[in-house]
């Protein structure tokens, strides 16, 4: 009677009729080629897990971009609202109209915190040097006393969130002493051809 193995099977199970090196070979063969297709399979369940948690990251941190987005028109809008009432006119003011504007600073204030609450976070860029990756020039004026490249008046605030830009700054740069103006001849005119 043949004995078995501790696994309950029988010792002649083991190894094919005739037990060739060949065989043995071709099984060795066939056993590395399952190691290596197991340790593929494991790579690539743990990419997947990473890859996984590396976008539910990116969504917990980014997911609210679109409503931000849509949100940054009525900051912009109390902002414009805020700036059509200069402060020497809100000084002449009755008290009515000072508790609207109080109301509407103390709106804005609480719309800035929420946004900074959730990562949006609002662009410094008046006096700074232009950066295109977070604004976007539609303008070149002369500017005495400031260097060229400076950011001379901010048209629309920018904003990023969480270290992305959210929606670039739309700014007015200081353009150098002396150089032409787009779309001119140098001189500030145009060009005559009628010669």
């Amino acid at each position: 009677m043949s004995g078995e193995n501790e696994n309950g099977v029988s010792e002649e199970a083991e190894f094919p009729p005739g037990g060739g090196a060949d065989d043995i070979e071709a099984l060795k063969a066939e056993i590395e080629a399952l190691k290596d297709r197991s340790l593929r399979a494991l790579a690539e369940a743990e990419n997947v897990r990473k890859r996984a948690e590396r976008e539910r990251d990116e969504l917990r941190q980014y997911g609210i971009a679109k409503f931000a987005r849509d949100v940054l028109s009525i900051a912009d809008n109390l902002a414009r609202a805020l700036a059509a009432y200069p402060p020497e006119a809100r000084e002449n003011a009755g008290d009515a109209m000072k508790a609207v504007i109080d109301g509407v600073e103390a709106t804005s204030r609480e719309l800035q915190a929420v946004l900074a609450r959730h990562g949006v976070k609002l662009i410094e860029a008046e006096g700074a040097r232009f950066d295109p990756h977070l604004h976007q020039a539609i303008a070149e004026v002369p500017a005495a006393g400031k260097a060229p490249g400076t950011v001379v008046h901010v048209v629309q605030s920018g904003y990023t969130i969480n270290d992305r830009l959210l929606r670039p700054a739309m700014v007015t740069v200081a353009r150098a002493e002396g150089a032409p103006k787009p779309g001119g001849n140098g001189a500030g005119g145009n060009l005559d051809t009628s010669a």
